[in-house]
């Protein structure tokens, strides 16, 4: 046995895979130097005539040259079964490296040569029983590789036998095994079910994956088999080869959607109690009954222990390993916890061409469902030059996915560079992401839709087909705005060769004839001359143009559709031969008519609705994540479909396995220890969690910072991080922090023990780090500061917390935050700053924030005074810079108090802010006075978005949510400029950055004072000086990021004016621009 170890350890590691080239390849390294290896396979080397001479020869080293020649052979793809025979000969050779190469040499023919191989069994049979445990794996290896149903039972007995082997590589030998005899004979499931659920008790991690593969081959609904032997899956998942830890995600997977209740219940009964009723007898019937009655959800631990041990997993360098825990995620995690596998999928990108489509294909369906699990990680999807065709168009998917409000105006600009791309096939899906990002986001419908236009004069006639096809369906939505635009396409008809395009210009102009009266006929009469030359699709189009215009307009179309229908008769397709008589029977009146003809109308000119831009990736959800069924959005053979979770709980009791106590019983006192050691710091992070247990976000975001942090800890220490997540569900953990918990409350609460508290504070300082250090010196400074100062000192220290309260979730969000909520420190970098040095250095210190032109007086509601028991709020800005930030916006609250009673500590409470909205609160009113007002100041970060800012407005008993909704005009900041540099800027924002739309208003509109003055009491713009008379500039900067808006008025003829807005924030554009005109169309 001892030489068995020997060689077990040099060259176990070598014939762990059962394909014979790589057994091959094992076995010619296994010999001499790498010369000799090169030797082999080099193409000079001599024929192989004196093959079956030298394998007949008494000599072994000439029969271990032959050999490795021979495997040399295999391994290159040449034919050698003619010397199987002389080959099957050396079979019971005593020279064990000579054996290993006919092994290697029978798997790979022994299915060929079945007659042959029969001739060998007896030697395979006492090659079982070998010292050597690689000729053991080897002889069974070869004995499953013969496809004969004649050894079916021969089979048997030596997997049953190899079983029970003491050497692991021979048991998972056996579990190979299993497959290929099941294939062979499948009436032989139950003896091999018993031997899988013998393997399955295997503590070997070289056995796990290949038993647990047998068992998902053999018997995939024997979930039975798994419940004793499931934690010691989880727990030896780390230490398993990594396409055995492939296989055994997998497995757990399916057995988790069958065993544990769904996690998503908690969050949609979280969703439901953070809907708070308006009068507050029900909101405390909820807390005694209604939703809090409900039983709440609780993880089982065996869940929390599969999540916990394939955590770390998503470090592995196997990209297969990484995609697995990413689906099991998917599939198992709570949403709230789902978010920690983007950063290891993106990190997968880096990877080659075939791993990178698998992954995009897997986010691109997720990105549907979560656009903001992969938000932070915009800029990882931009697409490069060096991409091949079919990774830049799943990248276009999930940009388009990913697009929001917040980050339109970056997805634009990178799709405005992705149109003049030289891959046409990249060009037309960029042209149709920008059509499904117009109809995602209403508010850059028309930027979109005006960048489309453009794009209509483009030299590449593909790029124009494309864009005429997605203006077609654009202009669907709203008709009867874009008159002109149809009109505009009805010119270009002429110019258009591709087919598609041809046929939705003439769809568009019959469908909306009756705006179009004077170019449809002309249209009709132009593509009446080319009828023999068109496409099929164009000839359609066509025929129901002309029918659409023979109903509306029979007077100068008639004898054109009759000339239509008299060429179309004859066409060579039947389609349209068909289409011919139909149409010609049911719009041309005659006695034959039967009674359809009375609604031709009906059915020619019914409003069709519009079509629904949706991603290619909505359905495959479907189908479980990383598999092929979801590659190829269709169900492949053998796919199994993942199970619906159960209603109610399964006995949990089933995984309790006896043997395992006594181990739990040595690892128990070590946990003591440990908890004996680390007290303080074991109390420090309870604590923490239990504020993270409080709310999802934080959980998330504490989850994702311990991967950044831990990527190269080990299992164990992943381990015990994770116990303490779980806490909750282990009573007596739970009791003996709860009591350690009351004590340190208690303790700080009371006067008479402060140099208790201050030496547990010391001690755990000493223990936590650093960190721990400042925040447990900042508590006892705090309270020195509140006993020496009174009520200014109060109010101040409060500010001074919450200022450092801030300032850490900045620090923690400043990874996982996305890429416009701080655009400022990205554009900071030095080539950034070389960049604005060549293009902008002339303009920046021209253009200036100036003072506001005029400040109106407009108070807009955030409490009623009904609704806040006496208590009423409204809120102004005062279109001043913010002292808090620069980058907030000024708000002043005016709190009135309308009872009988005082209102004492009036503040802000909880805060409930959109992704990168920030907030400075006002300080603590302590009391006020019945009858009387009083005004404070706040700032709020809006990100240059006009979501509200919603938080609570408490006093001493009660808690209000309110909500302060900004105009688009108070995002901004007036600038002062010249008229050139103006022009220079609206220059550079042209495209897709530029919004416009003509008004027609009354007379006294368009006088200059009356447009002035309701331009700056909408919006806080400065004015531009100007040199003509009917043009009027106004320019300012967005609050957050500091983008340019040019505002342009231009005075017309007959009372109209044109109104167009340039600026990179495309979604502020095109806001500002509606409530422009409806301010302007006002008397």
């Amino acid at each position: 046995m001892a030489s068995n170890n020997v060689s077990y350890n040099d060259q176990g590691e070598r014939g762990l895979a059962g394909e014979s080239s790589e057994l091959g390849q094992e076995a010619t390294a296994m010999t001499s130097g790498a010369g000799a290896g090169f030797r082999l396979f080099s193409a000079d080397y001599k024929k192989n005539e004196d093959l079956h001479q030298m394998l007949e020869s008494s000599k072994d080293s000439l029969k271990l040259e032959a050999m490795k020649r021979i495997v040399g052979m295999i391994a290159k793809g040449k034919n050698a079964s003619e010397l199987f025979p002389a080959v099957v000969k050396n079979v019971a050779s005593k020279n064990i490296e000579l054996k290993k190469l006919v092994y290697v040499y029978l798997v790979r023919y022994a299915e060929e040569q079945q007659d042959l191989a029969l001739l060998s069994i007896s030697t395979f049979q006492r090659a079982l029983k070998d010292s050597n445990q690689l000729i053991r794996a080897s002889a069974l290896r070869v004995l499953s590789s013969i496809r004969v149903s004649i050894i079916v039972p021969i089979m048997m007995l030596s997997i049953k036998e190899a079983a029970s082997d003491l050497s692991p590589y021979v048991r998972k030998t056996a579990a190979h095994a299993i497959q290929k005899l099941y294939s062979l004979d499948a009436e032989q499931k139950e003896p091999l079910v018993e031997v899988i659920e013998k393997l399955l008790k295997d503590k070997s991690t070289l056995v796990a994956g290949s038993v647990v593969m047998s068992f998902e081959e053999v018997c995939p609904e024997r979930i039975d088999l798994i419940h004793k032997n499931y934690r010691k899956l989880c727990n030896l998942l780390v230490d398993v080869e990594e396409w055995g830890q492939v296989v055994i995600i997998n497995m757990l997977t399916r057995y988790a959607r069958t065993q544990f209740l769904s996690p998503w219940k908690e969050e949609d009964m979280l969703d439901a109690k953070h809907e708070k009723p308006f009068y507050d007898s029900d909101e405390e019937q909820n807390k005694h009954g209604g939703v809090a009655a409900e039983i709440p959800y609780m993880m089982d631990p065996d869940h929390r222990l599969l999540l916990r041990n394939t955590k770390p997993l998503l470090q592995s360098r196997n990209a297969a390993v990484v995609m697995g825990v990413a689906q099991l995620y998917w599939h198992l995690a709570p949403k709230s916890e789902v978010n920690i596998v983007a950063k290891s999928l993106v990190r997968l990108l880096r990877s080659y061409r075939e791993v990178q489509y698998i992954v995009l294909q897997n986010i691109a369906t997720m990105t549907i469902q979560r656009k903001g699990m992969f938000a932070p990680y915009l800029k990882s999807f931009y697409i490069r030059s060096t991409d091949p065709t079919h990774i830049k168009i799943l990248k276009l998917e999930i940009l388009t996915n990913l697009t929001s409000e917040t980050n339109i105006s970056i997805v634009l600009r990178e799709f405005q560079t992705y149109v003049k791309s030289q891959d046409k096939q990249f060009a037309a899906a960029t042209i149709q992401a920008i059509g499904r990002c117009a109809t995602n986001i209403s508010e850059v419908t028309d930027t979109c839709l005006n960048g489309l236009v453009c794009l209509l004069s483009n030299r590449d006639e593909n790029v124009v087909a494309e864009s005429v096809v997605v203006i077609k369906k654009l202009l669907q939505t709203q008709p009867s705005q874009h008159s002109e635009i149809i009109k505009h396409m009805a010119k270009l008809l002429d110019n258009i060769a591709v087919s598609m395009a041809r046929a939705s210009i003439l769809w568009l102009i019959g469908e909306y004839c009756e705006r179009v009266p004077k170019i449809a006929p002309d249209v009709l009469r132009k593509v009446a001359k080319s009828f023999t030359n068109e496409e099929e699709i164009v000839k359609l189009q066509i025929l129901n143009l002309g029918a659409k215009l023979y109903l509306t307009n029979p007077k100068q179309t008639k004898l054109l559709m009759q000339y239509i229908l008299n060429v179309a008769k004859y066409d060579q397709n039947y389609d349209i031969r068909d289409r011919t008589r139909f149409i010609k029977q049911l719009i041309v009146p005659n006695e034959k008519s039967g009674a359809l003809s009375k609604y031709a109308k009906k059915i020619f000119l019914v409003q069709k609705p519009a079509p629904v831009l949706e991603s290619p990736f909505k359905d495959r959800d479907r189908f479980q994540l990383s598999t092929l069924s979801h590659t190829l959005n269709h169900k492949a053979n053998g796919y199994l479909e993942l199970p619906d979770w159960p209603q109610t709980a399964p006995d949990p009791s089933v995984r309790n396995v006896e043997v395992i106590q006594p181990i739990k019983e040595q690892i128990t006192p070590v946990g003591k220890l440990k908890g004996k050691k680390e007290n303080s710091g074991d109390k420090f992070y309870s604590d923490s969690e239990e504020q993270e247990e409080s709310s999802e976000g934080s959980e998330s975001s504490s989850e994702s910072g311990s991967d950044s942090k831990n990527e190269g800890s080990s299992a164990s220490s992943s381990e015990e991080s994770s116990d303490s997540e779980s806490e909750k569900e282990k009573k007596n953990e739970e009791s003996e922090n709860s009591d350690s918990e009351n004590n340190n409350q208690a303790k700080t609460k009371s006067k008479k023990m402060k140099s208790a508290t201050s030496s547990n504070s010391e001690d755990s300082s000493s223990e936590e780090g650093s960190g721990s250090e400042s925040e447990s010196d900042s508590e006892p400074e705090s309270t020195v500061k509140q006993k020496k100062e009174e009520k200014k000192t109060v109010s101040e220290v409060k500010a001074a917390v919450k200022q450092e309260v801030s300032l850490l979730d900045l620090v923690d969000l400043s990874e996982v935050s996305t890429a416009v909520t701080l655009p400022k420190p990205a554009m900071a970098s030095r080539i950034a700053a070389d960049l604005e040095g060549l293009s902008l250095s002339g303009t920046s210190p021209v253009i200036d924030v100036t003072t506001p032109v005029f400040v109106p007086s407009k108070s807009y509601e955030l409490l009623h005074r009904m609704s806040g028991k006496g208590l009423g709020a409204q809120y102004h800005f005062p279109r001043q810079p913010c002292i808090y930030n620069s980058k907030m916006v000024s708000v002043q609250i005016t709190l009135t108090n309308s009872s009988d009673k005082e209102i004492k500590n009036l503040r802000i409470g909880e805060r409930k802010l959109a992704s990168g909205m920030q907030m400075h609160d006002f300080y603590a009113i302590e009391c006020l006075e019945p009858g009387t007002s009083k005004t404070v100041s706040m700032g709020i970060d809006f990100c240059d978005s006009t979501q509200a800012a919603n938080f609570q407005l408490c006093t001493y008993n009660d808690h209000f949510s309110v909500s302060v909704q900004p105009p688009v005009g108070e995002l901004l900041l007036p600038v002062t400029t010249s008229e050139k540099d103006f022009r220079k800027e609206q220059g550079k924002l042209a495209g897709m950055n530029e919004s416009s739309t003509t008004i027609t208003g009354a007379p006294q509109n368009s006088s200059c004072q009356a447009i002035v003055h309701k331009v700056v009491n909408m919006a806080n713009v400065g004015v531009v000086p100007s040199g003509q008379d009917n043009i009027h500039r106004f320019a300012a900067k967005t609050v957050n990021s500091g983008a340019l808006v040019l505002i342009t008025i231009e005075l017309k003829e007959g009372s109209t004016v044109q109104l167009s807005i340039n600026t990179e924030k495309t979604v502020i554009g095109s806001v500002l621009l509606r409530e422009l005109k409806s301010v302007l169309s006002q008397e």
